[in-house]
């Protein structure tokens, strides 16, 4: 049976990665990541594995010529692009994630920010919230 770390049934493992089921049970049948079984009998991934996981997949951020301090790249699609007056509001989609910045109308114009354009949006914080869900343990 499971042990007391954080485990994963299949279908919310795949989610959290971005994958299809059968990509994590594929995974599994190549040893990449373990499956056991929790106290319901349905099949789980450890939560470590899927983190490291999560890394090794995580989108390359390219050999280009310009180097970042910024760590948090967000590879996706335009969604939405709205411009009024001096102001442009552009959302991004990746993957399960939507990203909304404001920025100037001359900006939004010069990247020829269009919906359906891939675009990446950087982020650097001094402050970051984390949430996390309850459990019984706490």
């Amino acid at each position: 049976m499971v042990s007391l770390m954080t485990h994963f049934r299949i279908r919310e493992a795949a989610s959290l990665l971005g994958v299809s089921d059968d990509t994590i049970r594929r995974w599994a049948a190549e040893g990449i990541l373990t499956l056991s079984r929790d106290d319901s009998g349905h099949q789980v991934v450890p939560g470590t594995e899927l983190a490291e996981r999560a890394q090794a997949i995580a989108a390359d951020p390219g050999e280009d010529e310009i180097l970042r301090s910024a760590r948090n790249r967000f590879v996706g699609l335009v969604t939405a692009v709205r411009i009024e007056g001096l102001m442009a509001q552009v959302e991004v989609q990746s993957g399960p994630h939507r990203i909304v910045s404001l920025m100037s109308a001359e900006a939004a114009q010069e990247l020829a920010l269009e919906v359906g354009s891939k675009a990446v949006a950087v982020t650097k914080a001094t402050m970051m919230i984390i949430e996390a869900e309850r459990t019984d343990s706490r």
